[in-house]
């Protein structure tokens, strides 16, 4: 059993001509306990509209998802689902409910019924694994950007979910902000296990996943490995997709005869490739 599945979803919403506008068709993704999964796609696509699917915000019109087994349509199991996957939305502004910031990442613990003590050792444990623990008794309206998106994201720890989704967490963010929340990501993922699910328009974040789902018309185009999809360019701009700045050279260099054993995904490997070639 997949830690998340989703069978042959459909979903429509109603659009100002009460007709129905289909956004998922027949949609089937598997996801692992653990995963990283990159959802990628234009806009229109059904990325956001999936993604509330995850934790029972939205209900597929028919097809099934499940979580660890429970349908989210099952209103006896969807609180349970919700502890498991949670979701952290693109504007860091709307999800911050207290002024102070162990205050804010208390709110969901406290609203589990848990005790005091035990919602103290959430607060802190949350605070420390996305590196905001100096920032508790700080004023949530004086951070970053980035520094609230952090606390976005430990709300949710703080919850102990095994799944978190990510509706383009860094979008409204600057570049450090932006590295800020992926560097948590990260860690979360490889230090805790927690499996992610990252809705993102940024290639470069896309490339830390372990796998990417390329969405087009509410259905799945293509998916694999970070580099297995990156190195289909022609595929990716003709649906109006980039790829990373380093596989795009890449790509030049090997259509001019250059020859790329491994496809690079950041300036890193793109030098390491090219010097290796050199010598």
């Amino acid at each position: 059993m997949h830690f998340i599945d989703v069978d042959r979803v459909v979903f429509s919403y109603e659009n100002e001509d009460n007709n129905n506008t289909k956004v998922l068709k027949e949609l089937s993704l598997s996801i692992g306990k653990g995963e990283f999964i990159a959802l990628l796609g234009h806009n229109g696509s059904g990325k956001s509209t999936l993604a509330k699917m995850f934790n029972g915000i939205l209900l597929p019109d028919t097809g099934d998802v499940t979580v660890c087994g429970m349908n989210t349509k099952n209103d006896d199991t969807l609180i349970n689902i919700r502890r498991k996957v949670g979701l952290v939305m693109q504007n860091p502004d709307n999800q911050l409910v207290a002024s102070i910031v162990e205050e804010d990442v208390a709110f969901g613990p406290e609203n589990l019924g848990l005790e005091p003590s035990e919602i103290r050792i959430r607060v802190d444990e949350a605070l420390k694994a996305v590196d905001m623990y100096a920032y508790k008794d700080h004023a949530s309206y004086k951070l970053s950007g980035g520094q609230k998106q952090r606390v976005a994201i430990a709300g949710i720890i703080a919850m102990q979910p095994d799944c978190i989704v990510l509706d383009e967490p860094t979008a409204m963010l600057d570049p450090q902000g932006r590295q800020e929340v992926m560097d948590t990501i990260v860690k979360l993922n490889k230090e805790k296990n927690i499996t992610i699910i990252l809705i993102t328009h940024y290639m470069d974040e896309a490339a830390l996943a372990n796998r990417l789902v390329i969405l087009d018309n509410g259905k799945i185009l293509t998916q694999g490995r970070p580099d297995e999809v990156f190195s289909k360019v022609e595929l990716l701009k003709r649906h109006k997709l980039d790829v990373p700045q380093a596989a795009q050279l890449a790509y030049r260099l090997k259509s001019c005869g250059f020859r790329i054993n491994k496809l690079p995904l950041n300036a890193e490997e793109c030098v390491e490739e090219i010097a290796a070639q050199l010598k």
